[in-house]
């Protein structure tokens, strides 16, 4: 079940779609890099790290300032081109 939860601004979502994007191409380059290519590999893992930790503090920070409801075993997407936050229920 997916419902509506909140909104956020334009420059809140431009942040969390930056982090979004580079997330998803550091796992990207994960499934290239091997722990062989030791310097790489460790820069990739840090970075990786570092950057979702900073996507979860978004959401964090964003349910805070908002007061957006959360379940259990519910997590919650955004719409990049509304703006819109989404509870996903499962």
């Amino acid at each position: 079940m997916r419902h509506k939860v909140g909104q956020v601004t334009p420059e809140e979502r431009n942040e969390i779609q930056r982090l979004f994007e580079r997330r998803n191409g550091l796992n990207e380059l994960a499934k290239i890099l091997t722990p062989d290519d030791d310097a790489l590999y460790q820069k990739l893992v840090a970075d990786l790290g570092d950057t979702t930790t900073r996507f979860q503090q978004w959401w964090d920070r964003m349910a805070v300032q908002y007061g957006w409801q959360g379940t259990p075993n519910g997590h919650w997407e955004i719409n990049f081109e509304s703006c819109e936050i989404f509870l996903n229920e499962e």
